[in-house]
Order: C-alpha cells, then sequence, then structure tokens
C-alpha cells in the first residue's frame, strides 16, 4: 500500500532572529532520505511571523535544494488575497510542485467567502494549490461540499491538508472529493492520523514530528508498502505517545525546534517573538518521552 509522508519544515533562525539559510539547508538534508517531501512556511514553519520578503527568501532556498526524488512546496498563506496570489506565483516560477494555503483568519468565513478567497488565487495562478483547513486556527471549517465545488472548478486546486484531531471530517473530504477526482491528493494534518488516511483511501499526512525523527515515519511507510499490518500497529502505538510532544509548550513549534536542537541538527531553538522557548524542566520531558519511544537524542 502507497503512502507520502510530507515534512512541515521549520523555519531555523540563529540566535538573534535572522534567517538562517545554512540551518535551514542543513533541516532539508537531514529528512531527505526519509521523507516524500516537505513544505516551507507551514504553521510549523512560522509563515504568520515571516515578512513578505522573508517568505520570498525561503521559497527561492527550498527551491534551491538539491531535492531528489522529493516534492518540494511552499505555504502561500497571507491575509491579503493578493499576496497569496504574489507568493504562489513566485514558488510557481522557482519550479515548486505546489503551493499550501490557509484560508483568512480572526473573523469566521462564511462558504461564500471561503469560495471567493480560494477561487481568486485559482484564477490568478498556475501553481498547484492545496487548501490548508485548520479549524483551530481559522475558527471555522471548509467543508467537503466547498472543497468539491472548488476542485472541480479550477484543475490547478489538487489536494487538502486537514489539520483536525477528528477523522470523520478528512474521510467525508476522501469520500466526496477523491472519489470523484481520484488526483486528488487529501492529507492529514495531526501525525497520529497518518494510518486512519490511508486505510480510508487518503494519501498520508503532512505532520510536524517528522520534522525530528524522520527515520521513524521513513520506516512506518515502509510497512505500509509491505503491507506488515503488525508493524504498522506498533509504529501507531509509538506515534501515540510522541504527541504528548504537542502538549509541552504553546505554540508546539518552540518543543520541534528544542528537539531538533537535543538531536544535534540545529544549534539555536530561537522562535519569532512574542512566542517564547521551551524551558529547562520541559527540556526534561522531551527527553523522556524520546527515551520511553526509543528515539535517540543525538545523531
Amino acid at each position: 500500500m502507497q503512502s507520502t509522508y510530507i515534512t512541515p519544515a521549520v523555519t531555523v533562525f540563529d540566535e538573534k532572529g535572522r534567517l538562517d539559510l545554512d540551518k535551514n539547508i542543513q533541516l532539508y538534508e537531514y529528512i531527505k532520505d526519509y521523507v516524500s517531501g516537505f513544505v516551507v512556511m507551514g504553521s510549523t514553519g512560522e509563515f504568520f511571523s515571516l515578512s513578505f520578503d522573508a517568505s520570498r527568501q525561503l521559497i527561492k532556498l527550498a527551491s534551491d535544494f538539491q531535492k531528489g526524488s522529493m516534492k518540494v512546496y511552499a505555504g502561500a498563506s497571507r491575509m491579503d488575497v493578493n499576496e497569496s496570489i504574489a507568493l504562489a506565483n513566485y514558488a510557481d516560477e522557482c519550479g515548486l510542485d505546489g503551493v499550501m494555503i490557509i484560508s483568512p483568519y480572526y473573523f469566521r468565513l462564511t462558504d461564500e467567502s471561503i469560495y471567493d478567497f480560494y477561487s481568486q488565487i485559482a484564477k490568478n495562478t498556475k501553481a498547484k494549490i492545496f487548501i490548508y483547513n485548520f479549524p483551530e486556527k481559522t475558527g471555522y471549517s471548509i467543508s467537503p461540499e466547498i472543497c468539491f465545488k472548488l476542485a472541480t472548478t479550477f484543475p490547478n486546486i489538487i489536494g487538502f491538508k486537514d489539520t483536525i484531531p477528528d477523522t470523520t471530517h478528512t474521510c467525508e473530504i476522501i469520500n466526496l472529493v477523491k472519489k470523484e477526482l481520484p488526483y486528488f491528493e487529501v492529507y492529514a494534518g495531526y501525525d497520529n492520523n497518518f494510518a486512519h488516511n490511508i486505510l480510508s483511501g487518503g494519501n498520508g499526512c503532512i505532520g510536524g514530528l517528522s520534522n525530528i525523527f524522520p527515520e521513524f515515519f521513513k520506516s512506518w511507510r515502509d510497512a505500509f508498502t509491505d503491507n506488515n499490518l503488525l508493524s504498522i500497529s506498533k509504529h501507531q502505538q509509538t506515534v501515540d505517545k510522541l504527541m504528548a510532544i504537542y502538549n509541552l509548550h504553546d505554540p508546539f513549534i518552540a518543543t520541534l525546534k528544542k528537539t531538533l536542537q537535543l538531536r544535534g541538527v540545529i544549534n539555536s531553538d530561537f522562535i519569532c517573538p512574542p512566542f517564547t522557548t521551551v524551558s529547562p524542566d520541559k527540556t526534561d520531558l522531551i527527553i523522556s518521552i524520546l527515551k520511553e519511544a526509543n528515539i535517540q537524542i543525538k545523531n
């Protein structure tokens, strides 16, 4: 059984808060042999804290990376639809495989407004677009019906990331949209929903834990390729324990960065203000969680 795991890459800064281009490349190299691809400037990549110019810089950096067989995507999420269009077009010009776009937040959008937002972007870019549904952050969910209407109207809308704990909504997207449009890609946004997504007919997961131990997710994908149900189950039980990492600190991005630092992948765990880095007591908790899951701290 085929499966896909895409890493929503963290954005690495130096201690002064400047983009650390070398360390971002080092992170891409770290995950390269294990995952199906990566996306820069997802939620895990702190897109909400990046200037337009910094966003373009990361797109260019990702496009220059020698990706091999991986797919490389960019977040093009902006509150201004014209800026989303501009970033999508730049990513397409740079040769990236597509863009992932969350709908505007702060005020709830109606179905009509959601459709209008994505249709404006789709009409004005040739980039392949993944709709990004994250109701915990936007305050509303994109319905299967609106997704279906967008996907059938605009051929460049080719996928959906569903960051939602309940798998029911994701299954509805699979059953309504993917059933009619087999090329349409549907991904879970939480790592522990990966197996359920595949078994329900989806494509896999775009999950943050693959930043910190990509080798585990390569092993899980191999279990699906081999149709090894026992191994799939054991991986599920392990990832269920690892999900505790997301609850140690708010936002969880700081925890991912601290874990990458513990594993020797990056030097600085800087996160954009007003957010804070992980405290020493929570660092000890990270180590305990990794040990319980038999994850090596250092490579």
